[in-house]
């Protein structure tokens, strides 16, 4: 068993821990951070490295609020962008297709919480990669869990130093290599030996 926060198409750092667990606990009870990885990912697009990241409503009424009670801002037309985004980065790649029918399921549903879109897109990637890994939720806040701990993964700034295995990606002859994009990157560019790599 693993402590992680549900963050949106994890970074390849946090799922390398993940396939290492049968379980994975996720941290439901943490205050919302923002510029953290629970509402945003990275991806390769033409450009270089993209930012997909879910609007959220920033009604707060004791000055702190829970990520399991952040709400996703849905005035703004976000899941359409960010499913052309991956569509214009990622189609030409050699495992989208395999993928997009089911990803499209996510971008078409209406999310009232961004918890709910960050589990969705974890199960995606569990049956993606077909793990067989269960997951439940914490029932409170532990400083000091009894497990092992990897609630740091969803801070942008606390990403693990260590050189990852290079990996061809769409744009790299262009940008070179980027390290810990989205795990969709590494998905639809090594498909089934996405695994292997992690």
């Amino acid at each position: 068993m693993a402590l992680f926060i549900p963050t949106y198409f994890s970074p390849i750092s946090q799922y390398s821990e993940i396939v290492k667990t049968d379980t994975v606990t996720f941290e439901v009870e943490d205050n919302f951070q923002k510029q953290s990885y629970r509402n945003r990912c990275y991806i390769y697009s033409s450009n270089g490295k993209q930012l997909l990241s879910i609007p959220v409503k920033h009604k707060i009424t004791d000055g702190r609020k829970k990520t399991k009670d952040t709400l996703v801002e849905n005035d703004f037309p976000w899941q359409d962008q960010h499913f052309k985004s991956l569509q214009t980065a990622y189609r030409s790649s050699p495992f989208f297709e395999f993928f997009v029918d089911d990803l499209a399921i996510i971008f078409e549903k209406k999310y009232t919480f961004l918890q709910d879109i960050n589990i969705d897109s974890f199960l995606f990637i569990v049956e993606a990669l077909q793990l067989d890994i269960g997951f439940a939720k914490t029932k409170s806040f532990k400083t000091n869990p009894n497990q092992q701990d990897f609630r740091h993964l969803a801070d942008v700034k606390k990403q693990p130093k260590k050189l990852v295995d290079i990996y061809i990606q769409m744009f790299d002859d262009k940008h070179g290599f980027l390290p810990n994009l989205s795990i969709l990157d590494l998905l639809f560019m090594e498909g089934p030996n996405s695994l292997s790599y992690l």
